[in-house]
């Protein structure tokens, strides 16, 4: 069956006598069925995480465009949150296993205020544009000097779309029953890659 015929069968409707009425429903029904490729990675993350036995899990996660919505303005500062951003991010920092890294290009005193007003709305960010957790000094699995380890990046500039995807994730962090094992750690075994 083709969505001019499921369109005509649920309102009765056919799709010549009003093509707006028909696209608009057509659009809601794009997004009722649209899952974001985010929740897909950190489904495989999870999966992959869980075989490696890692406890941890590192989430990048950019300011302007993807957590609040964009203020330039130099001298004042306001956090005006994307729907669904500050309570995914709340589930989120309430785990002990999900490391979350504020990645951003704000000048020093823009990222206290952020990261201040982030504080006070229970959003707690353990790093700024850095993981010293995973480095080639500690033993850990690759070469960090120039680039932080991270396992998810959302970032709009990297196909997040904050307007939609905030809301997948926080029924994911919602309803999900992964929780990984503490005794897991694998990320730091010297003989990782040998």
């Amino acid at each position: 069956m083709i969505a001019r015929d499921i369109y005509k069968k649920e309102t009765g409707k056919d799709v010549s006598v009003d093509r707006i009425a028909y696209y608009e429903w057509l659009k809601k029904m794009v997004e009722l069925r649209y899952e974001p490729g985010i929740t897909k990675w950190i489904q495989q993350m999870f999966t992959h995480a869980e075989q490696r036995q890692w406890y941890e899990t590192y989430w990048a996660i950019d300011v302007h465009g993807t957590i609040t919505i964009p203020d330039y303005r130099k001298v004042i500062k306001a956090v005006e949150y994307y729907p669904y951003a500050k309570e995914t991010l709340q589930l989120m920092s309430n785990r002990e296993d999900m490391i979350l890294i504020l990645t951003t290009s704000s000048y020093p005193e823009e990222v206290e205020i952020y990261n201040g007003q982030f504080i006070k709305d229970g959003i707690l960010f353990k790093y700024i544009n850095e993981n010293p957790e995973i480095s080639s000094d500690r033993g850990s699995f690759g070469y960090y000097i120039n680039k932080y380890y991270f396992n998810v990046l959302i970032e709009d500039k990297a196909g997040f779309n904050p307007d939609r995807d905030w809301k997948f994730l926080y029924e994911y962090f919602s309803t999900t029953k992964f929780r990984p094992n503490k005794e897991w750690n694998m990320k730091f075994k010297g003989s990782y890659h040998k």
